[in-house]
């Protein structure tokens, strides 16, 4: 690494910090965050295990849930042994290159998600308003078009990321990152070059992603709750209505925490900075947490196999 003026040249070792402000209890911090990441690994697998061998669930609501449950898996493993190894281990240094792989997969793993998101919303859209032409819309094929539809949105409009960071920014002021994982700002802010267009291109991103998506699954939402509201029987509109409330409350904790971070990030000035960076580790690990549990709770057929499965270890343990 070549120091010039205090400065470094493309520095081939970053230093995380973890959160600024809180190393003295980053090891009991680590804790909660250990067992969330565990209950997210372990629910979220359980879910993948029961549609996999369930065939009555291979339907696209469950099939999109898997997709939900497989990219939560891969985007808590993105940030958390890491930052464990930060918090516990005292293992702070990351190498550049990987420090950039970690954000690629981190921002192209919220991007699959949100994508999944708007793919549920949408079956739920078909499913309820014009239920005649949902096995003919949410095909096979479509499934799987929207599978490789999202990941290739994701990993496309995230890579340029990388590209205006490393053939960009040559000159870096620092090579200490604030933060508890290599999130695209707070490496771009180490720079001394001028970072306009990084920063322009993250916004970019994250109003093209997002934004798209919130619009379209806001759109979706209202529309089924127009046609729910205007069903003739009462049992049916609690039938289709409980349908959604699942997804309804994983579309709010995703995008709610997803504003409070970016917000208190870009626009928060005067909130002490281990408030951004727990608000954004929690955003990276509450949903993959709570999903599962929410759908667990919500889903009768995810409900059902559970218990079922917890009824057949009983009994073979009996026996």
């Amino acid at each position: 690494m070549l120091a010039i003026n205090s400065s470094a040249f493309m520095p081939s070792v970053l230093t995380l910090i973890g959160i600024p402000g809180l190393e003295s209890v980053q090891c009991w911090i680590g804790i909660p965050f250990c067992i969330m990441y565990i209950i997210a690994v372990i629910g979220n697998s359980l879910i993948l295990a029961i549609i996999k061998n369930e065939n009555s669930l291979h339907i696209p609501m469950y099939i999109f849930l898997a997709m939900l449950a497989g990219t939560d898996i891969a985007l808590s493993t993105c940030i958390l042994p890491k930052m464990l190894g930060i918090f516990w281990f005292h293992r702070p240094e990351i190498s550049f290159d990987v420090c950039l792989l970690q954000m690629w997969l981190i921002h192209s793993f919220q991007a699959i998600e949100s994508g999944v998101l708007l793919a549920m919303a949408l079956d739920r859209y078909v499913a309820i308003c014009i239920p005649l032409r949902h096995a003919t819309i949410f095909a096979r094929q479509l499934l799987i078009s929207l599978g490789v539809g999202v990941t290739l949105r994701a990993a496309i409009l995230v890579a340029p990321c990388l590209f205006l960071i490393k053939w960009r920014l040559k000159l870096y002021r620092t090579t200490v990152i604030s933060h508890s994982y290599c999130e695209h700002m707070a490496v771009v802010k180490l720079a001394i070059d001028d970072i306009r267009v990084n920063k322009i291109y993250g916004l970019f991103v994250a109003f093209t992603i997002l934004g798209f998506d919130i619009i379209f699954i806001t759109l979706s939402y209202v529309q089924i709750f127009i046609t729910v509201f205007h069903l003739p029987q009462k049992e049916a509109r609690l039938k289709a209505f409980n349908t959604c409330i699942a997804h309804i409350c994983v579309f709010l904790q995703f995008y709610l925490l997803a504003f409070f971070s970016f917000f208190t990030h870009r626009f928060g000035a005067h909130i002490p900075t281990y408030v951004h960076i727990l608000l954004s580790n929690l955003y990276l690990l509450v949903p993959p947490f709570l999903n599962p549990i929410v759908y667990g709770v919500k889903t009768k057929q995810i409900r059902d196999h559970v218990w079922k499965m917890l009824s057949f270890k009983k009994n073979h343990d009996h026996y």
